[in-house]
């Protein structure tokens, strides 16, 4: 991996950038950071700080120039980028997600069967097998980018993509998989729907996954996927696994 370089925003934002592609290695630098930056604002540092947005291969920083200079900033995150390269890392949070991969809730199973020369329960088993990572959050709040795809599945984007995807919907798409938190428009192919609530406004954080997160699919049936709607429990980290 290159070493991180700094990209000029404007006169109140800056990105470290890690690297130009979407290996893993340069998302878990951009997470770290991006935690112990937080971190370090929680505890009365980082004074001028705005905003920290951590992408797939970069980390977006918004500042007040009226409080703190560019320089002072780059400079602080550049300390705190090398003492987080040199200490080993946090384990990361893990979560299991439940999918329903009913007929009903999985319209482009049969499809991505035929794409791929797989059967459908064999795609179902490839996409819940990965324990995926959270590369970023985006496109819509709560929308998880989630790399680490099976290369079996991997396919292009629909040709025609649909004016509405219903919250819940776990897809796929080339590298990568993800779960709609809401309805909205959409490319991706859809193999399955998970029951609980990816992001409400109400909760702090509002969105319960971030970058650097790892991520399993536990396949539920009909039954199980009606129960957990019903009572749409907080989505929690799971300590055991």
């Amino acid at each position: 991996m290159r070493p991180p370089h700094v990209i000029s925003l404007g006169d109140t934002a800056f990105a470290i950038e890690y690297g130009d592609g979407l290996d893993p290695e340069p998302g878990a630098r951009v997470a770290e950071l991006a935690a112990a930056a937080r971190k370090a604002r929680q505890s009365g540092g980082l004074i001028g700080l705005v905003d920290l947005v951590p992408t797939l291969r970069s980390l977006l920083v918004v500042y007040d120039p009226l409080t703190a200079s560019r320089a002072e900033l780059e400079a602080a995150l550049r300390t705190l980028d090398d003492a987080t390269a040199q200490a080993a890392p946090p384990p990361p949070r893990r979560w299991v997600l439940p999918v329903c991969c009913d007929e009903a809730f999985a319209p482009d199973l049969a499809a991505v069967a035929a794409a791929t020369g797989l059967g459908p329960d064999a795609v179902i088993a490839r996409l819940c097998a990965p324990a995926y990572v959270v590369g970023m959050i985006g496109f819509l709040p709560g929308f998880a980018y989630l790399t680490g795809l099976d290369p079996a599945l991997r396919l292009p984007r629909r040709a025609d993509p649909r004016p509405r995807v219903p919250a819940g919907s776990v897809a796929i798409a080339d590298t990568m998989a993800a779960i709609y938190p809401s309805d909205s428009p959409g490319g991706w192919h859809l193999l399955g729907r998970c029951p609980l609530t990816l992001f409400d406004p109400a909760w702090s954080p509002p969105v319960p996954l971030a970058a650097g997160d790892r991520v399993r699919f536990e396949p539920v049936d009909p039954g199980r996927f009606a129960a957990l709607a019903a009572t749409r429990p907080r989505l929690e980290p799971d300590p055991q696994r």
